[in-house]
């Protein structure tokens, strides 16, 4: 039987970092595709902020998922907005693009969600945590075919 609060302390501290490190980037790109979502214009504007719509709320449902799995390790999850984003390496846009580069910038914030998501599955795999290399696996796929999306929409 595998019982994750079993694994070594460090072993536990690595899989935490990971998963934070995944959630700071989720949060990160969440708030920037929260933010494009109220503020696209052009003749684009309903299927934008609809698509839009469609990925915030996928990437507020998927840090609910992460947070459970950090407390499911018997650890505590990040509980600040400050806290969530020490970990990003996803940056704010604090411009106002047009919507062609605010698509263009989503499409990249996925591609780098995607690689952090890709190191964090290789601690898991590492260590032998199937169910987090699961729920990694399962965001990368939802976070490369997003950007395809994206990208296909320009």
């Amino acid at each position: 039987m595998y019982n994750p609060t079993e694994l070594s302390a460090d072993d536990r501290a690595r899989l935490t970092a990971a998963l934070k490190s995944v959630m700071g980037d989720t949060y990160a790109l969440y708030v920037k595709t929260h933010g494009y979502h109220w503020n696209v214009t052009g003749p684009r504007f309903k299927s934008l902020h609809e698509m839009f719509m469609e990925q915030y709320t996928e990437l507020w449902t998927a840090l609910d998922e992460i947070a459970e799995r950090i407390r499911t390790l018997g650890e505590f999850a990040p509980g600040s907005t400050e806290q969530i984003l020490e970990n990003a390496t996803i940056k704010p846009d604090n411009s106002q693009p047009d919507a062609d580069s605010m698509v263009e910038n989503l499409a990249k914030g996925h591609d780098m969600l995607s690689t952090t998501l890709k190191k964090a599955l290789d601690v898991a795999d590492e260590i032998g945590d199937d169910v987090t290399v699961d729920l990694f696996t399962q965001r990368m796929t939802v976070s490369q075919k997003t950007a395809w999306m994206l990208r296909s929409s320009l």
